[in-house]
């Protein structure tokens, strides 16, 4: 398991190259013209944001306890390519050189934190939506896994509204990612599998600390509902790891490696939520 407490650079390192891979679909599947430009456009509109990547993915994504036979758990492989996107200093397994300020010199404001928390909601609503309808079947192995976090947000910015502060609407970031998981979703699961994964692990890890750091310089140490989980949360990961493994057993070995390649751009498009916090 990742140790309980990590260090601010470990956690939340946020600037690594994050090239968006090219899309490859299954042959079977198909791909509309308007997913594409979510896909590949609609991850930067600038060549910062391009390489604005939630490092903070991998640091909670220990290996699981159960997995394949003959063979490493899928888990473990998502979460060794996660590994790879961090920088020398943060893990072993880090490739990429360091572009990120230090976190003392992290100036957010409520503002932007709010546009963060807007998007996120959307983002996770969506997700879980998309589990509840499970238009693959095997995606209603993820409902109620206890890391939902929607209801949790629309109770921290109801908090916000009654603070006196105006909630703003989502914005082109959460509106862009979600759209581009509902088409995931339907056109691509092993791609969306990715997403969900690295999605809901990063908040869990790295998220919390960026959490932690955000209310000590603006919410007077405040802690949100978005970060705080009924029950054993180290508990509730691994019955979802042990979910996604358990699914990856039916996939093909091209299905899993087009699954892995869709990690940079899972970190790119959470890497556009983050960016609300700094402006």
């Amino acid at each position: 398991m990742a140790p309980a407490s990590l260090s601010a650079a470990h956690a939340l390192s946020l600037l690594a190259p994050a090239r968006v891979s090219s899309v490859r679909w299954n042959s079977s599947l198909s791909f509309s013209s308007a997913a594409a430009r979510h896909a590949v456009t609609g991850v930067a509109v600038s060549a910062a944001q391009r390489r604005l990547v939630a490092a903070a993915a991998a640091t909670e994504m220990a290996p699981a306890a159960s997995g394949e036979e003959g063979g490493k758990p899928f888990v473990e492989e998502m979460r060794a390519v996660a590994m790879k996107l961090h920088t020398k200093d943060q893990a072993r397994e880090g490739e990429k050189e360091p572009q990120a300020p230090p976190v003392a010199k992290w100036e957010p404001s409520v503002e932007g934190y709010l546009r963060f928390l807007v998007d996120s909601r959307l983002v996770f609503q969506t997700l879980e939506d998309i589990v509840e309808r499970a238009a693959v079947p095997w995606y209603a192995e993820f409902r109620n896994t206890g890391l939902e976090r929607s209801e949790a947000l629309k109770k921290d910015l109801e908090w916000f509204r009654q603070q006196g502060h105006t909630i703003p609407e989502p914005s082109a970031p959460g509106t862009t990612y979600a759209a581009l998981l509902e088409e995931l979703s339907e056109k691509d699961p092993q791609a969306f599998i990715c997403h969900f994964y690295n999605v809901y692990f990063a908040h869990s890890a790295g998220g919390r600390m960026i959490g932690k750091k955000v209310s000590e310089k603006i919410l007077n140490k405040k802690e949100l509902e978005f970060y705080k989980w009924e029950g054993n949360l180290s508990q509730l990961l691994q019955n979802v790891r042990d979910k996604l493994n358990q699914v990856a057993l039916s996939w093909t070995r091209e299905e899993k490696d087009h699954c892995l390649e869709e990690t940079e751009k899972s970190f790119a498009y959470s890497g556009g939520l983050l960016r609300h916090i700094f402006t």
